[in-house]
């Protein structure tokens, strides 16, 4: 994303939208949804620095899609579009994309 570069060993996400409709077919308000804890990244900083100063790089990369905590992150408004700030340490896993 251009004119935005994360800190440290912080990360840039869009959030992923949720289904607006259940597995049943009910379709959600917009009041009863919960922000999704998927995202794909768009920006990572460089890394966090240990005790020693030695530059330890993230593991993820953009265009990942991550899960993170559901109350992780700091949103903010960038370009006119909501986006989440986190930590890599926030960041549960990777989803894997299969090949074949």
């Amino acid at each position: 994303m251009p004119g935005f570069k994360p800190l440290q060993d912080r990360v840039l996400l869009k959030r992923v939208e949720a289904e607006e409709t259940t597995a049943g077919g009910i379709i959600i308000p917009d009041t009863a949804k919960e922000k999704p804890a998927e995202g794909e990244v768009l920006a990572v900083g460089p890394g966090a620095r240990d005790d020693a100063g030695t530059l330890h790089p993230p593991e993820i990369k953009i265009g990942d899609r991550v899960l993170f905590g559901k109350w992780a992150g700091t949103d903010v408004l960038i370009d006119g579009a909501d986006r989440v700030i986190l930590k890599e340490s926030e960041i549960l896993g990777i989803f894997e994309t299969q090949e074949g």
